[in-house]
């Protein structure tokens, strides 16, 4: 099977992502497919591994635990875990999870606290407009935007429900957040490498 003999137009979940054998990277928002763009570029890849970095040196000892893609974080809706009903499935670029019951072989069931997306060419449309409205559903505490192109970082917190937008932070912040207390992330640091 290819992703050419798929009907795009059709709803698909996870149990039917779980057959499909083809080389290309995929995600599913709300049972759309979504390809994913071809192996991200080295400045993407990059800001990945300084992200993951500084992450992982805080989180030594901690419960929470950062996993970077590819990692299926499954989003069902509230109280669903039946695969045949699961119709989101993401692959963010780096997720923090605070609740070990989520993790399982397959990847996470239910909303990481916090989803780090690093933006493309390409793949803008998909991030800033599918995968909030996703995440912003699904519960997940804080969603991180980076953009490598204008070197500027987005945090979007969930109150009441609904995502508030951090000011747009640069080189030169710091990123904190009230879920890793401590934690400090020099913007300096994660763009200095950008040319």
């Amino acid at each position: 099977m290819q992703l050419s003999d798929l009907d795009l137009t059709k709803t698909y979940s996870y149990a039917d992502y779980l057959q499909w054998t083809f080389e290309d990277r995929l995600e599913l928002i709300k049972g759309k497919i979504f390809k994913m763009t071809p192996a991200p570029a080295s400045v993407h890849q990059r800001l990945s591994w300084v992200i993951s970095g500084e992450l992982y040196n805080y989180l030594k000892g901690k419960t929470c635990k950062a996993y970077a893609a590819p990692f299926d974080v499954r989003l069902p809706r509230k109280g669903v875990n039946d695969d045949k009903k699961i119709f989101t499935v993401v692959q963010p670029d780096v997720c923090i999870i605070c609740d070990p019951t989520k993790i399982d072989a397959r990847g996470c069931t239910g909303a990481p606290d916090i989803i780090i997306e690093i933006l493309s060419p390409g793949n803008n449309q998909k991030e800033v407009r599918n995968k909030y409205e996703v995440y912003e559903e699904s519960g997940i505490r804080e969603y991180w935007l980076v953009s490598p192109q204008d070197k500027t970082f987005l945090i979007y917190t969930l109150v009441d429900g609904h995502y508030q937008a951090s000011r747009p932070l640069a080189e030169g912040d710091i990123v904190t957040t009230s879920i890793l207390p401590g934690f400090e992330l020099s913007l300096q640091t994660v763009f200095e490498e950008i040319n």
